[in-house]
């Protein structure tokens, strides 16, 4: 897929990955919608953007992804803006045990609401052009972040919708690719979040595992994060994959395909 004057929308766009997927989506020629909750930093973020790439390769919206009406909103003025929506990024996301409800309403609430919306802007059947989805879920989506039970549950949450959906698109025909990205511990604010006892909340004794994870393997940087990304997108072979990436490098995750056996190990009920 070539991005010159692609319209993109990324979803908590306004500092960390978010930023760095819009960086990576302008160098690459496309226009980009920041879509985040704050507003004074996305004004911010919009006029320095301004200056390097000229005012009317981005647009910033506020909205919270898990109010309908915001979302729905935010896409229609995007499709007014810049005529159509061709690759959508699910990306807003918190850590926060403690109000469990609202980490689900984010994380996996705000990715279906956002794929659901944006497939009635982007799906064929509608006029639309097709295009490509890319949910942000975690490498705590494919195993389990002790400290942060809800969180794994959320990105564990993302990755089956993704890959449910992505089968749905291809069986209907919608022309929209849907893919998923699982990195590592990046080097963004969320990671001070991690050791905050206000967002772990009774899981707090536990931050010492994440810890340890770090100080083995390392962090990853959100341009390297930014790099897979954009290889979700481009590459038109690519639906319902799930690359993940870690300090080694990025690999594409096998998953066992319905009706093959998994290796199993026998269990008495007795």
């Amino acid at each position: 897929m070539d991005l010159k004057d692609k319209v993109c929308a990324v979803t908590g766009a306004a500092q960390g990955l978010g930023r760095s997927f819009v960086e990576i989506l302008l160098r690459n020629g496309a226009k980009v919608a920041l879509i985040d909750v704050n507003k004074s930093l996305g004004d911010e973020v919009k006029s320095t953007l301004d200056q390097e790439y000229g005012r009317d390769r981005t647009e910033f919206y506020t909205a919270d992804v898990s109010s309908e009406e915001d979302f729905k909103g935010v896409l229609e003025k995007i499709v007014e803006t810049f005529g159509r929506i061709d690759i959508l990024c699910n990306n807003a996301g918190i850590i926060n045990e403690k109000h469990w409800e609202k980490t689900i309403a984010i994380n996996l609430g705000g990715v279906v609401r956002g794929t659901y919306l944006a497939l009635e802007h982007m799906k064929k059947e509608n006029s639309g052009n097709g295009g490509v989805i890319v949910n942000i879920s975690s490498m705590a989506g494919l195993g389990p972040l002790p400290m942060a039970p809800i969180y794994t549950a959320t990105k564990h949450g993302v990755v089956g919708f993704s890959r449910a959906m992505a089968a749905v698109s291809k069986l209907a025909n919608y022309g929209v690719r849907i893919n998923v990205l699982c990195p590592w511990f990046v080097k963004t604010s969320l990671l001070s979040v991690m050791s905050s006892e206000e967002h772990i909340g009774s899981f707090f004794p536990l931050k010492g595992i994440a810890d340890t994870m770090i100080e083995n393997r390392g962090c990853v940087e959100a341009d390297v994060v930014a790099k897979a990304f954009l290889v979700l997108v481009k590459d038109e072979s690519k639906n319902g994959d799930v690359l993940m990436i870690d300090p080694e490098g990025a690999a594409f995750v096998s998953f066992p395909e319905r009706g093959k056996n998994m290796p199993s190990t026998p269990v008495s009920l007795e």
